[in-house]
């Protein structure tokens, strides 16, 4: 792990853990072109709480997100959901996992056009066969403003409400992590303020755990926690961030050499 900034101490009563990494390495290639793009990674993220991954450009964020949710496929090291460890699963056992214990909140929404709101929202469950929660089902509408919506298709809805679509899909099943990739990198900032207040309130008052990669300052401000990556390692942390200390934070990664 490389030296980073100064970061605060971890709470004395740290959350149950629900994704970790484990000596966690993935390699692009080989040989002389090689690319490291993570080396070594070991970070746990606690249940019930919001993580924000930040980092320089080629820093490795994405790539992290995707080895956590079972997306890519290590190079070495492990990574547990719970007490099951992805990296030991084969493709249908990794597929069946991904569909029943994990949600994905992506920058482009990833709605079906020809489905309504409430379509896209039932989705998963179709899909895993599942009956619907209808009373889950009614507290993530009412607590996403989505009530007035159901009928309507994505093209039919603005970009803050589709991404709310999205949210609310990815939490139709009760996943144990939902992991959001640049959720606001499509929105304007009023849209996107409101997208980050609802995954925060999924956090604070449904009980969610989600792991989200921003490259925003004042994104990352609304997480419990920001963790900081450079050239493949762990840089640093820092908990209760605002956007101030999280510019603080990054600048050091830059004044160390991180790739900008």
């Amino acid at each position: 792990m490389t030296a980073g900034p100064a970061t605060t101490t971890r709470p004395a009563s740290a959350p149950p853990t629900a994704v970790r990494a484990v000596d966690l390495h993935k390699t692009y290639g080989s040989g002389a072109v090689a690319v490291h793009a993570l080396r070594g990674v070991d970070l746990s993220f606690g249940a019930g709480r919001l993580t924000a991954i930040m980092g320089p450009s080629g820093s490795g964020k994405s790539t992290l997100m995707h080895l956590l949710a079972g997306l890519d496929e290590a190079t070495g090291g492990e990574v547990h959901l719970g007490g099951t460890e992805l990296t030991a699963l084969d493709d249908t056992r990794l597929t069946l996992l991904r569909r029943e214990r994990v949600g994905f909140v992506f920058q482009s929404f990833n709605l079906l056009p020809m489905y309504t709101a409430e379509q896209n929202i039932t989705l998963p469950c179709e899909l895993a066969g599942a009956t619907v929660d209808r009373a889950w089902h009614d507290t993530l509408v009412d607590t996403l403003g989505l009530a007035d919506r159901l009928t309507h298709r994505p093209a039919e809805l603005s970009g803050g409400q589709q991404q709310r679509v999205a949210i609310a899909r990815a939490l139709i099943t009760r996943p144990e992590v939902v992991f959001a990739d640049e959720p606001t990198g499509n929105l304007d900032s009023r849209a996107g303020a409101e997208v980050l207040s609802f995954l925060r309130t999924s956090v604070r008052e449904l009980g969610q755990t989600v792991v989200m990669v921003t490259h925003d300052p004042t994104a990352a401000a609304y997480a419990d926690r920001v963790v900081l990556l450079a050239d493949g390692q762990v840089a640093g942390e820092i908990t209760d961030p605002t956007p101030e200390s999280v510019l603080t934070g990054l600048d050091a990664l830059r004044g160390e050499g991180g790739r900008g």
